[in-house]
Parts: C-alpha cells; structure tokens; sequence
C-alpha cells in the first residue's frame, strides 16, 4: 500500500483541552497542560504514524485578543498553523464558566471560525470534556449553537481526559489522508528538539505550583543540557536552566521562602525528565528578571517563542 498522509491543526480557545487531546492521540505526552491560559506558546508538532498512514496534527496556542507582543506572535501561530493543511479541528468546552446559546458562542471561536470560511478549509467540531457533563443532552443545545454559524464535516463529542470518542475522531480524520510520503520517521512523536522539550517540562511545573498571574510573565531558558556518566558509570542528564520573571516581586514567589518553591519546582521536573529519558537527571535552577520580556522581540526569540 503506498504511503498516505493527513496534516491536522486543532484550534481553539484556551483550556478547552487541545494539548490534552493530542497527547491523547498520541498515547504520550509531547505538550505540556495545565489549568492557566496561554500555556501552549507555538505551535507544536504531534506525529502519529499508523502503518502506511502518518497523522501530523498541530496544536496551536489557545486564541485570545492579544495584550503585548508574545500574545501577538502567539496568534501569528494559529494563523499559520491553519495554513497548508487538510483539516482543522475546532475543540470546544462541554462545560464552560458561562451558558453557551445560538446567540452567546465566544467572540474568540467565532473569530477562528471566520478564519477557517476565508481559508476554505474543512473543519471537525470537538466538544471536550463531556465526561464533567451531568446532563448528556446539553451536548444536542451545544450542538446546534455551533452548527448556526458553520457547517461542519461533523460533530464529535469526546473526553480527552478519558480518552472517550478519541476513536470515533481518529476514524472521522481518516477522511483526510491523501497520497504522499511521510515527512517524519516512523519512530517520531513531534518535531520539537528535546532541549524545548524539557523546558516545557520545567515551565509546566511552574504554571502547575504558582499563583495565577505569575506564570504568564515567566520564560525558561536551558543553559546546560548534556549527558554524562556519574561516578558510577551510570549516564546522567545535567539540566542547568534559568527562569526569567518580569518583576522583582514575582521572582521572590518563584524562589519562595528559603528556596522551597524553586526546590520543589526542580524535583517535580526532575520526575518527568527521568521518566521521559529513563535515565536519571540533575536539574539546577536559578531566577532572574528580565523587565516586560514579553513585548522584547530579541528576547522572545532568545527563549524560542518566535516560532510561527
């Protein structure tokens, strides 16, 4: 059988689940998640490679109206993260904070919906999170207010945290698959170098163990990444990175009293280093402030986040 391929993007709000259900496709964990908005910053890569078929979704920051120069670049990677593509899946909440109606759809999925009518593209609609839903049949209302302003291939209510209806999406996508080699090696899961990777594990843990409007001014940078034998011969991953905060204040919460927040934040990410290498790890950390980061576009490229 010759070889097929389908380029997928998923878009959507913040925290409807988009990096949650990739990572559920994908049986492994490639993106970070957390309850904080704006935890996915680029695009990011997901490759699922099924015999002759090769899947190569790609998650994209959750849209939003922009508040300094990341957020922009931010939006700049949805935007092209729904170009050359054969499909893009819209994931929406089962259970937002407010009641969804044919006349109430938040002005952000409308704005990603009129993007996908000038861009002619095909689009799935995902409702996530069904399994926090108590009434299954909001899921016909949730339905019908979206189906109003859009015609969708069709219409997938599915739990990314339980993996239920991840199938019944998986066999709606295979739809999409065309003729064509595959562009990443069979063994391959994303696209991001490893070094981002673990980064990312470093960051989540501060977005999981800090106050809500701390994680958005902070930035990770690895220094040092490298494996080496211990004493015992044993291989080991030396991880030496900074964190970059905005202000003087946030950098004393990040290190918190006595070095016990920065303490903790290494050991988690340690765990999840070690576990996705499998070999042990030894992760240095250090705080510094960089003042309004977010709108220095050197130092937006410095910590990788120009990538659209």
């Amino acid at each position: 059988m010759a070889q097929q391929s389908a380029f997928i993007t998923i878009i959507g709000r913040a925290n409807v689940g988009k990096s949650s259900l990739m990572n559920k496709i994908l049986g492994q964990k490639v993106a970070i998640v957390s309850d904080k908005p704006q935890t996915t910053r680029t695009r990011i890569m997901g490759i699922l490679t099924k015999e002759e078929t090769q899947y190569v979704f790609i998650d994209t920051p959750g849209f939003h109206k922009p508040h300094n120069l990341l957020g922009t670049n931010m939006i700049k990677a949805v935007d092209s993260g729904m170009s050359d593509v054969d499909a893009a899946v819209l994931v929406v909440d089962a259970c937002p904070d407010f009641t969804i109606d044919e006349d109430n759809i938040p002005a952000a999925e409308l704005a990603l919906l009129e993007s996908v009518k000038a861009k002619k593209l095909k689009c799935l609609l995902v409702i996530n999170k069904i399994d926090l839903l108590t009434d299954k049949e909001k899921i016909l209302d949730i339905i019908k207010a979206y189906t109003k302003y859009f015609d969708f291939e069709a219409v997938v209510p599915l739990s990314a945290k339980s993996g239920d209806g991840v199938c019944i999406l998986l066999k709606e996508l295979e739809k999409y698959k065309k003729p064509s080699p595959h562009y990443f090696d069979a063994s391959d899961v994303t696209d991001q170098p490893e070094k981002v990777m673990v980064a990312e594990m470093i960051r989540e843990k501060l977005l999981l163990t800090l106050s809500k409007e701390v994680p958005h001014g902070i930035a990770v940078d690895l220094e040092k990444f490298y494996e080496r034998d211990n004493a015992a011969g044993e291989p080991i991953i030396e991880v030496e990175a900074v964190i970059y905060c905005e202000k003087d204040t946030h950098k004393g919460i990040v290190i918190g009293k006595g070095g016990s927040m920065l303490k903790k934040i290494g050991t988690m990410a340690r765990y999840d280093i070690e576990k996705f290498f499998g070999i042990k790890a030894s992760v240095k950390l250090w705080v510094k402030v960089k003042e309004d980061w977010r709108n220095r576009q050197g130092l937006i490229h410095t910590f990788g986040l120009d990538n659209n």
